[in-house]
């Protein structure tokens, strides 16, 4: 079946009991158990539950993953994959990341002995450069965070498993309707389900999709143990996005691709950084590696200083001035000030975040408003007197 016909209809058979369309929620804590110390398919709702257990199927699905494990967050997910690592292993991430995986890797993982490398995935030279002895976790997001860099997720695969380290692949940005990097060899993709498969700017969630058993085992328990569960309301909201998932992306995807020619020609702007423009260095390996889009993430370089982009963010009224991404309606940020504040200044430079530096999640509204949008709010950012 299509990508859309199974994010409709796996994990979500109509309930037997009613021929109900929708399955139905589940928000009991425990199970009443066929008898002592013998175990139902559920027996509480932090071991598994039916409602939360249906939307890892169906994410699974679309990811090409043999199971799924959702959490409560995509940092709670990314923390479940760091802990698979012992107090002396090394993790190599790149260099375009999430703020929070940065702050979690320096700031949490180093406690318990764990090292970190970050290098430019971009460049499998430099980045096989990175490796250690004992590496035994290998991070990643393509496109990257604010950035956008394209990492060819395939060659990294191919890189950590020579290096007897696992490949985790951060896809929040591209969704399984861009890119499935299990199928390009990565063991693990996490998503911050907060984003594109929620889609509405109204649930918290995470998840982490694998290709082996073994894994998926490793994971579960280390879920189990520390508790660090999707709840069901959220399990169902998940599971509803889905079944949009690729309408939304596809449109927005066009939308971006505008907004981005838009920017790229407007002699206010410094650079656009969008893999769907021919300019961007990874352009070729996002037409080979993507499916069908680019995304509906895009950043550009004001030609002004941190105050210009600071007031640019300000003065939008379409464009939401907030952290997150990947709704229905439209956002935008400073990077330098929000999204990456966990980065010290030192860091920002040296990971080429610069002050001026302006992210947009481009919503489902018309492309017209939303030029029209960013037209008047570098208008009055860049206006003099101010």
């Amino acid at each position: 079946m299509h990508f859309r016909t199974r994010a409709i209809h796996v994990g979500n058979s109509r309930d037997p009991q009613t021929g109900a369309v929708v399955p139905p929620l589940h928000l009991a804590s425990t199970f009443v158990q066929p008898g002592a110390g013998v175990w139902g398919e559920y027996d509480y709702t932090r071991s598994g539950n039916p409602t939360r257990a249906a939307f890892e199927r169906t994410i699974a699905d679309l990811e090409s993953g043999l199971g799924a494990l959702a959490f409560a967050s995509g940092m709670a997910a990314t923390h479940a994959a760091t802990m698979l690592l012992s107090a002396g292993d090394h993790v190599l991430a790149g260099s375009d990341i999430y703020g929070g995986t940065f702050r979690l890797l320096h700031k949490i993982c180093n406690r318990a002995g764990i090292a970190v490398t970050l290098a430019d995935s971009t460049n499998l030279n430099k980045f096989a450069a990175g490796f250690l002895p004992k590496t035994k976790l290998v991070w990643i997001e393509s496109p990257g965070n604010p950035r956008m860099t394209i990492t060819d997720i395939a060659a990294c695969a191919k890189l950590a498993h020579e290096h007897g380290a696992l490949l985790g692949v951060d896809s929040t940005f591209a969704t399984p309707v861009l890119t499935r990097p299990l199928e390009l060899g990565a063991d693990i993709v996490m998503h911050s389900a907060t984003k594109y498969i929620g889609g509405h700017s109204d649930l918290l969630g995470g998840v982490l999709v694998v290709r082996e058993k073994e894994l998926r085992d490793r994971l579960y328990f280390i879920q189990n143990a520390t508790g660090n569960v999707l709840g069901p309301w959220e399990s169902y909201l998940a599971s509803r996005g889905l079944k949009t998932l690729e309408l939304r992306v596809r449109e927005q995807c066009c939308t971006a691709q505008k907004i981005a020619g838009f920017l790229a020609a407007d002699p206010r702007v410094e650079a656009v950084l969008y893999p769907g423009l021919p300019t961007h260095p990874g352009h070729d390996l996002a037409r080979r590696q993507m499916d069908g889009g680019f995304g509906a993430m895009l950043s550009f370089a004001l030609k002004g200083d941190f105050q210009a982009a600071k007031r640019m963010c300000e003065s939008t009224k379409l464009f939401q001035l907030a952290v997150s991404l990947g709704a229905v309606e439209s956002l935008i940020e400073q990077p330098a000030s929000m999204s990456h504040a966990s980065y010290d200044a030192a860091a920002r430079a040296e990971h080429g975040i610069t002050d001026n530096l302006v992210r947009l999640s481009v919503g489902l509204e018309a492309f017209e408003d939303l030029r029209d949008d960013l037209d008047r709010a570098m208008t009055a950012a860049l206006a003099t007197n101010l």
